[in-house]
């Protein structure tokens, strides 16, 4: 924990931030928010900006939702009626600032000085975020499937982070489950856990087996020749970040359902999900400042 109390502004986002904020001021810490004018439940303890200069006033740490932008020009908030430009805020941080955001960096504040941090870099944060997304993913399954997981012959393409706790949690409900990998110590893994492996560059030759195939990888890996040996009435659920591992107008052409699933921690947990953030910021600082 953070021994002094700081000043936190909170900028944009969707539920997560919500929680960042709410976790930072039960920590003790002066926390200010900005971008919720659509959000029409309280936020108690918290105090509410309606611009920016406000929100940024005296404030040691400004923290960018996850993602921080979603088109590079425009701060992240879906809970504003209107768009705020990034560039109009960076012109209003200070050099005594720290920014945090996620998948975000920033030249024209470390050109003017200012430290910009990517919490998503941090591994802490990427292993956790794995439940939610996973959890996220059987949810989805569950929605635009007629038939339950249990017995359903799932495929997952990748073995990072997700994948593992994805296939855990399938092979849990009694999920008939493969996984691709191109490593040769991580198809060892997936069969030390009785999961049955695959190489993903061989997924074209038993992609017509699957009724789910659930994608990590952020690569072109299920492409036109993989997607037309699909099952017509298969569930493809690409979880990884743009510009995701499916070949969507080719997928769309042969009439297979595909749900692009992006910051799902966000939509399926967000309490958890903005929990994991905080605790990840305070750990920044408590390294940055050797406490």
């Amino acid at each position: 924990m953070i021994n002094k109390s700081k000043t936190f502004a909170v900028a944009g986002g969707d539920l997560r931030q919500i929680y960042v904020a709410q976790g930072l001021a039960a920590e003790g810490h002066n926390v200010r928010i900005f971008g919720f004018d659509n959000y029409s439940n309280n936020i108690a303890g918290i105090e509410i900006c309606s611009d920016i200069e406000s929100l940024l006033a005296d404030a040691d740490y400004v923290v960018f939702p996850l993602p921080y932008s979603t088109d590079g020009v425009h701060l992240n908030t879906p809970y504003l009626s209107y768009s705020v430009r990034l560039c109009d805020i960076y012109e209003k941080i200070r050099t005594s600032m720290t920014v945090f955001g996620g998948r975000f960096s920033s030249r024209e504040l470390n050109s003017r000085g200012i430290k910009t941090i990517d919490y998503f870099e941090r591994e802490e944060l990427q292993i956790l975020n794995a439940v939610p997304t996973a959890e996220g993913a059987v949810y989805i399954a569950m929605q635009e499937r007629p038939y339950t997981v249990c017995g359903s012959k799932c495929l997952v393409v990748g073995y990072g982070r997700i994948g593992k706790v994805l296939s855990s949690l399938l092979k849990g409900l009694n999920a008939s489950v493969t996984v691709s990998a191109r490593r040769f110590e991580d198809l060892a893994s997936i069969r030390s856990m009785g999961i049955m492996p695959i190489k993903t560059k061989n997924i074209e030759q038993t992609a017509g087996e699957y009724d789910i195939i659930f994608n990590t990888v952020p690569a072109m890996v299920l492409d036109k020749s993989v997607l037309s040996s699909v099952k017509k009435n298969a569930l493809i659920v690409d979880l990884a970040s743009k510009p995701g591992g499916v070949d969507f107008n080719e997928a769309k052409a042969l009439g297979l359902n595909v749900v692009w699933s992006l910051s799902l921690p966000g939509k399926v947990a967000p309490v958890s999900a903005g929990q994991f953030i905080k605790d990840t910021i305070v750990n920044i600082i408590e390294q940055e400042e050797g406490l």
